[in-house]
């Protein structure tokens, strides 16, 4: 397993992690804008979970299995196996779909929601079988954000865009659904805008009994740029919208009881946003 399994309970909603798989990289490759000596005020909070003793940051790919209301909803699904992926990354064959069935039988997913269409939230939308990519959540709805969809179908060619491998062969098999940004899943998970990353993205939030989280997405990648707002991510499609979401996200979460669980946040991957002198830090769950 490429991670330990991680749950949280937010009243009766549960959520899983499921780790693909977990990749240090310098945090130029990621992340533009750093200031390295701010970087260096964040260190006593990011080792050693989000950075290493190397000074790498740390990125996790993992889906989150949501359980509300009887309906078992897959939020994002990695890379996949089998499929060519951008920038020479791929390749590859992990054991995800087994870590993924410890949790729940592909055939029992309800929903898939991809919070965009990059590459590494719609790979295991599908799997390779007999040379075809067919969907791997065959009883799934899978939900595409209108906007986004309807953005990328129109818009020039983007290397971290999956129409080929993780969209089209759902939508070819009628199991795809187009839904606003504000959609909700079920009475408990309700989707909430959150654009930059790409036009159309969204996050998810969660509500019950008086507890409540949010799965990021894209919106942020690290932890670091919740304390570093304007330090933008590399494939941000609108940089500035990208930063003002991130700037709005800790406005409304921070020093909070609401509990934020990054889609690319390593470690212990939950926490809370504190205020912590003239920015913030991220404190684990």
């Amino acid at each position: 397993m490429a991670g330990e399994l991680r749950t949280w309970q937010i009243g009766d909603v549960k959520v899983t992690r499921v780790v693909e798989q977990v990749a240090p990289l310098p945090y130029d490759g990621l992340l533009a804008h750093v200031v390295p000596a701010r970087l260096a005020e964040h260190e006593s909070w990011l080792k050693p979970h989000f950075m290493n003793e190397a000074g790498e940051i740390l990125l996790s790919i993992h889906a989150l299995v949501v359980e509300s209301g009887g309906k078992t909803i897959v939020v994002d699904t990695c890379m996949g196996n089998d499929r060519k992926l951008p920038q020479d990354m791929g390749p590859f064959t992990t054991g995800f779909l087994a870590d993924l069935e410890s949790v729940v039988k592909r055939e029992q997913v309800d929903y898939v929601m991809c919070t965009h269409l990059h590459f590494d939230h719609v790979g295991w939308n599908t799997m390779l079988v007999d040379g075809e990519f067919v969907p791997t959540f065959p009883n799934a709805k899978y939900l595409f954000g209108r906007e986004e969809y309807e953005h990328w179908s129109s818009a020039p060619e983007d290397v971290n865009i999956d129409f080929t491998y993780g969209v089209q062969p759902v939508v070819d098999a009628g199991l795809h659904e187009l839904v606003e940004s504000d959609h909700s899943i079920t009475d408990e998970v309700v989707l909430e805008p959150t654009p930059g990353h790409t036009p159309g993205h969204v996050s998810v939030k969660i509500q019950s009994k008086g507890e409540r989280a949010v799965i990021t997405g894209d919106m942020v990648h690290h932890p670091v740029q919740l304390a570093e707002p304007g330090w933008s991510s590399h494939p941000d499609a609108q940089p500035e919208r990208a930063i003002q979401t991130r700037k709005d996200f800790v406005a409304r979460y921070g020093d909070t009881d609401v509990l934020v669980i990054g889609t690319h946040f390593s470690g212990p991957t939950a926490g809370k946003i504190v205020a912590d002198g003239d920015s913030c830090r991220f404190e684990c769950d």
